[in-house]
């Protein structure tokens, strides 16, 4: 039988595997879980209320074509995040605006002064331009204050390494707003599947050419496995046994606690940078707006070692990367794999970036295999 073989049921995998079988390819999908949806599953806990297994997941696209693929599988419960973050014994919003600014130095001052209140940060701080590292990149951009208030203890206790250590690609991802903008994301597409992530995935892999097995590891049946090609969403390093070494993950231990309110807390999620062990607690009700009176949160504590969360962005890692990343290029130019995803590709994406690079991926096979 000619099949197309897809590892991994997360939304890279299941995008890839709809968009074959609607091609007319027979599909299997294999995943080592009990489950499918990858890091993105969700379930409704034994107190009756839907939390996000691997912690937090708020889906938000600019891309209309990604938000449209996946609204064929879902309805929506549209909601914009907002943060906050404590600091000095107050919650303050997060990223950076007028209010935070304001809050903190208890000081007047309007939305078209923000921007010069921060260059002027930045003029008395010390830093490397260009950056040379995380800490450079942040400090450049908000000032040395600032930096040390919200990013320099929560970086130590999320990578467990000096921010001079990371790369400062990692503060890319930071926004900062010169208004009073207190959501997390600006995206024009913003909100959680109606019934979850994981009902979600179960619709778009609900195909007559898709057919799923989990608890199914690839590494074990691999040898025997002849797929026509292989759609592979796993760790990079795995896949070619580690020639090169080890690529490093941060993991997380979740710590997932129940209490008899409404809510516990006055925002989604709540970033400790400077207190406590934790990183993070986020209250999931804020998120998908079911009504309960009981609501469960989740603590963030960092580890070294565990389930793989956050690729690790220093000069050591990237170096291994681009020796694998040069070894899954030349088996793509075969036609025979194609790596997909955070894992496969040793990258941080967002949601709507792995689903649009899935996309972007399948079609192209497609496209040759015409």
């Amino acid at each position: 039988m000619n099949y197309i073989l897809v590892v991994g049921s997360g939304l890279g995998g299941a995008t890839a595997a709809r968009l074959l079988a609607e091609a007319n390819y027979r599909v299997f999908v294999i995943e080592k879980l009990a489950y499918v949806g990858g890091h993105s599953h969700d379930e409704v806990n034994e107190d009756g209320i839907l939390i996000h297994t691997y912690g937090p997941h708020i889906f938000h696209t600019k891309r209309k074509d990604v938000f449209d693929f996946l609204s064929r599988f879902t309805q929506w419960h549209y909601y914009q995040h907002r943060v906050l973050s404590y600091v000095d014994g107050m919650y303050v919003p997060f990223p950076i605006n007028r209010d935070t600014i304001a809050q903190l130095f208890g000081i007047e001052i309007e939305s078209e002064m923000v921007e010069g209140f921060l260059k002027k940060e930045v003029a008395n701080s010390n830093f490397s331009n260009p950056p040379l590292n995380f800490e450079d990149a942040v400090v450049s951009q908000i000032g040395r204050r600032l930096y040390e208030k919200f990013y320099m203890n929560y970086t130590r206790k999320q990578w467990n390494m000096d921010p001079s250590k990371l790369s400062a690609e990692v503060a890319k991802r930071i926004p900062i707003r010169f208004n009073r903008d207190g959501r997390y994301f600006s995206d024009q597409y913003q909100g959680l599947p109606l019934y979850g992530y994981t009902k979600m995935i179960e619709k778009m892999l609900d195909h007559p050419k898709i057919s799923v097995i989990t608890n199914c590891d690839y590494f074990e049946l691999r040898s025997e496995l002849k797929p026509i090609s292989t759609f592979y969403t796993g760790r990079l390093d795995d896949f070619f046994d580690r020639i090169y070494g080890e690529l490093e993950y941060r993991s997380l231990r979740l710590e997932f606690k129940t209490y008899r309110r409404e809510f516990f807390q006055s925002a989604g999620v709540i970033n400790y940078p400077n207190d406590y062990d934790w990183t993070r607690i986020t209250e999931f009700k804020h998120m998908t707006g079911q009504k309960s009176e009981l609501t469960t949160v989740c603590y963030e504590y960092p580890l070294d070692k565990g389930e793989p969360y956050y690729i690790v962005m220093d000069e050591k890692n990237m170096q291994r990367r681009a020796l694998y990343v040069n070894e899954a290029e030349k088996l793509e130019n075969t036609g025979e794999f194609s790596f997909i995803g955070r894992l496969a590709e040793y990258r941080y994406y967002n949601m709507d970036e792995v689903v649009g690079k899935a996309i972007e991926k399948t079609n192209e096979w497609l496209r040759r295999h015409l």
